[in-house]
C-alpha cells in the first residue's frame, strides 16, 4: 500500500502558542477561511493533534465547531475535511449574503464615522491596486474587507456576526480568485458606485448600486467550474452533511 500523503492543511498550521481549545479552533479556522487549502482537503485528527501537542479531544472538539460553521465535513469512516459546496449551495449562500448586507445598509451609510468613510476609502484603494496587479488573491480578500467595511458602521452586532458566519461558508472556494480578470474589473466598477453612494449618505442610491451589484455577481458565479473540485456535484449528498 502506498503511503498516505500528507495533508496539505498540516503544512499552514501555524504553532506559536500552547494547545488550547480556542487556539486550535482560530488556526483551523485561519486555514481553512485564507483558501490556502482548496474543498476536500482531508484534516487528519491525529497529526493534528500531535503538531499542537494535545489529545484527540481538544482537536475533535474544534472540528465539531468547525462542522457547525459549515467550514468542515465529517464522515465516519472517511474523517474530516475541508467543506465542499454544490453550485447550488454557494448560490443559496451568496442569496443568504444579499440579504443580511442590505439590510445593514441604510443604517451604515447614514452611521458612518469619520474613521469609517476612510476604511472603506482605503479599502477600496487596495482594490484598484489588486487590479492594476492583476492579483486574484488580494482581490478576493479586499473585496470581503470592502464589504466589511460597508457594513459595519451599521453596529447591528447580530446581524454582523451572521453575515460573517454566511460569508465564511463560502471562503473555501475562493470565488474571486477563479473569476476572469474582466468579470473583476466590472464588479469593482460597482464597488466605485457603492462606495460614492455610500460616502455621499445616498441610500436609495446605494441600495439601487448593491442591488445591480449582487445580480452582477449571480451571473459571475454562475461561471465557476463545476469539474475542477471547487464545487460538489449537485447530487452529491455528502456536500449537504
Amino acid at each position: 500500500m502506498p503511503p498516505r500523503r500528507r495533508s496539505a492543511l498540516l503544512a499552514r498550521l501555524v504553532i506559536d502558542a500552547p494547545g488550547r481549545p480556542q487556539v486550535i479552533l482560530g488556526e483551523l479556522r485561519r486555514v481553512i477561511l485564507d483558501g490556502a487549502v482548496p474543498p476536500l482537503t482531508v484534516i487528519p485528527l491525529r497529526e493534528v493533534a500531535e503538531l499542537f501537542g494535545v489529545s484527540h479531544i481538544p482537536v475533535r472538539e474544534a472540528l465539531k465547531t468547525l462542522i457547525g460553521e459549515g467550514l468542515v465535513t465529517h464522515e465516519p469512516h472517511g474523517g474530516y475535511a475541508v467543506a465542499q459546496l454544490t453550485a447550488a449551495e454557494l448560490r443559496e449562500m451568496y442569496i443568504v449574503r444579499e440579504t443580511l448586507e442590505n439590510a445593514s445598509l441604510a443604517a451604515a451609510a447614514l452611521n458612518a464615522s469619520g474613521a469609517d468613510r476612510a476604511a472603506l476609502i482605503e479599502v477600496n484603494a487596495l482594490l484598484e491596486q489588486a487590479i492594476r496587479d492583476d492579483d486574484p488573491a488580494a482581490y478576493h480578500r479586499e473585496s470581503r474587507n470592502f464589504h466589511i467595511a460597508l457594513t459595519k458602521p451599521s453596529r447591528m452586532f447580530r446581524l454582523l456576526h451572521m453575515l460573517e458566519s454566511a460569508w465564511n461558508v463560502t471562503e473555501p472556494v475562493q470565488s474571486m480568485v477563479h473569476i476572469s480578470r474582466g468579470d473583476r474589473v466590472r464588479l469593482h466598477t460597482d464597488h466605485a458606485l457603492m462606495m460614492d453612494a455610500f460616502l455621499a449618505r445616498d441610500v436609495d442610491c446605494l441600495l439601487l448600486v448593491a442591488e445591480r451589484h449582487h445580480r452582477r455577481l449571480e451571473t459571475v458565479i454562475a461561471t465557476l467550474p463545476t469539474d475542477t473540485g471547487l464545487l460538489a456535484p449537485e447530487d452529491d449528498i455528502s456536500a449537504a452533511q
